[in-house]
């Protein structure tokens, strides 16, 4: 035989099965006792294999204590406070949204916009892009020393 009909023959079974149900159906398994949860209770994940053997012998609390169970859920810190920008970034800020703002409410409200009010626009949309870039910092830090390794 050669390789073209050994690779035909595979073909022909592959069309002559396509109708044929498979063996191992999903639907066909029961359905695990450990997945089955009482109405109004959550399901516990199942943790990490671990060395430790598990405790199955917790009580479950009833539902007519009043107590919080908010315990058991993570509680992130509260987040650190935003830096203080200096005059010249809240200037590129504002100059970056307040171009193409004026601009949108001009013309929604119909006011007149003559072209150095639209030139003005513009060019502080620019240059407010123009000077948060400049700004960024891509560079390594000042007090990293002169061999400060890879920088990606």
């Amino acid at each position: 035989m050669t390789p073209q009909s050994d690779e035909d023959e595979v073909w022909r079974q592959i069309v002559a099965s396509f109708n044929e149900t498979a063996g191992d159906d999903p639907a066909d398994r029961p359905w695990p006792d450990r997945e089955n949860v009482p109405d109004g209770q959550e399901p516990t994940p199942e943790p990490e294999e671990s060395d430790e053997p598990r405790d199955e012998t917790r009580e479950e609390p009833s539902g007519d204590e009043g107590e919080d169970h908010d315990h058991d859920h993570y509680i992130p810190p509260p987040p650190p406070p935003l830096p203080k920008a200096d005059l010249v970034t809240r200037v590129a800020w504002t100059a970056l949204f307040g171009g193409p703002a004026y601009l949108l409410l001009a013309a929604m409200l119909k006011l007149p916009m003559d072209p150095w009010i639209v030139f003005t626009a513009v060019a502080s949309f620019i240059g407010g892009f123009v000077a948060l870039v400049v700004r960024m910092g891509d560079g390594p830090p000042n007090d990293s020393g002169w061999d400060d390794g890879a920088v990606i």
